[in-house]
């Protein structure tokens, strides 16, 4: 088999540090990027600064936030992607009561409450069962850190201005992974059931006991589904 480079675009907040249990197995089939997310807020700005360091050809996955940039990447270059891998993601826009959400923890961010959003975020992400796992609370944390509060305001607002992507579903061509965790609350296995129903050819995974953060709360499942994918 060919080498196989792989592009991984991080969650809100997500440093490589979200994938670090997956880049080894993913490493063996090729180069592996972890894209930076941090710079623009834009999805469109965002996807054309990945898409400019990008091989010529890439296998894409991406994890909520990331998945919305594999969404625009898949627009502007599609047909440079060889197999996509969409994580804990949705393709609807935000609702209403999510925008007023993010522009509340943005307030709260330049107000210099950027720990205490963290700390919320965490809440949301993390199933009830392991919330007190101090090692993942730690490595969120730290992914926090590692992007820091004027990188989160613009993500945030390249999520609430995201543009719908259900309409360019059936276009994409690709292998396709559609992934949920069980007990995701944001990105539900509804969400993804809707996307997989509007890819020709996706494959469906809900992982069990998982919520929003797959890759960090269930790495080996995780992990064992995108060595078949990058198999296919």
């Amino acid at each position: 088999m060919s080498p196989v480079p792989t592009v991984l675009v991080p969650s809100l907040l997500g440093s490589p540090r979200l994938y670090a249990e997956q880049i080894p197995a993913l490493w063996r089939f090729g180069p592996v990027t972890v894209a930076s997310h941090y710079h623009d807020q834009s999805m469109a700005a965002i996807a054309e600064r990945i898409v400019s360091a990008a091989p010529p050809r890439f296998a894409l996955a991406g994890l909520s936030m990331g998945g919305y940039v594999a969404f625009e990447i898949m627009r502007q270059a599609g047909h440079r992607v060889t197999r996509l891998a969409l994580l804990n993601t949705a393709a609807r826009s935000d609702t209403p009561e999510q925008t007023r959400r993010r522009r509340d923890q943005i307030s709260r961010t330049r107000a210099g409450l950027f720990g205490e959003v963290v700390g919320d975020l965490y809440r949301l992400w993390v199933r009830d069962a392991i919330r007190d796992n101090g090692a993942l609370r730690q490595v969120i944390h730290q992914m926090a850190d590692d992007t820091g509060p004027e990188a989160f305001i613009r993500q945030q607002t390249a999520i609430m201005n995201r543009p719908d992507s259900r309409g360019d579903l059936a276009a994409i061509e690709c292998p396709t992974l559609v992934m949920a965790g069980a007990c995701d609350e944001i990105t539900t296995p509804d969400q993804a059931a809707e996307m997989a129903d509007r890819i020709p050819g996706a494959r469906l995974v809900v992982v069990p006991d998982c919520g929003h953060l797959s890759t960090l709360e269930q790495p080996a499942a995780v992990t064992r589904t995108l060595v078949s994918w990058l198999s296919q």
